[in-house]
């Protein structure tokens, strides 16, 4: 499967999740129904995966965590916020890049219109 068809997935139970619960909740709450849901798909998903950062041959732990890892090569990062800033994408393409990913979703779901919170976000490997 590739990460394009991973993202169309994911976006649609994203879609599902929002239509059914909402802005409003806590961010591990809508984690935790993607989780539930991809692994319903049949996907492979890995929650809170930790992401050392290599420095000069060293792995260093320093607590990043991907929120949700597909299929060992699509990341998902959730917020429930206010809005995104570029913090928030910034932390999404650093995980892409420590782990040598190709592209990523940023979602929110603290929008009315949960489309208005979706980025996708790309690793020119």
């Amino acid at each position: 499967m590739t990460e394009n068809e991973i993202s169309t997935i994911v976006i649609g139970l994203a879609i599902e999740i929002h239509r059914k619960l909402g802005p409003g909740l806590l961010e591990n709450v809508y984690q935790e129904c993607l989780f539930h849901k991809l692994k319903q798909k049949g996907l492979t998903v890995e929650k809170e995966k930790p992401m050392p950062l290599v420095f000069e041959e060293i792995k260093l732990d320093c607590g990043y965590r991907i929120d949700l890892l597909v299929e060992n090569k699509f990341i998902i990062e959730i917020k429930a916020v206010e809005a995104l800033t570029t913090n928030h994408l910034a932390q999404t393409l650093t995980y892409l890049k420590l782990g040598n990913y190709k592209l990523g979703l940023l979602i929110n779901f603290n929008e009315a219109l949960l489309k208005n919170g979706i980025r996708r976000v790309i690793n020119n490997i």
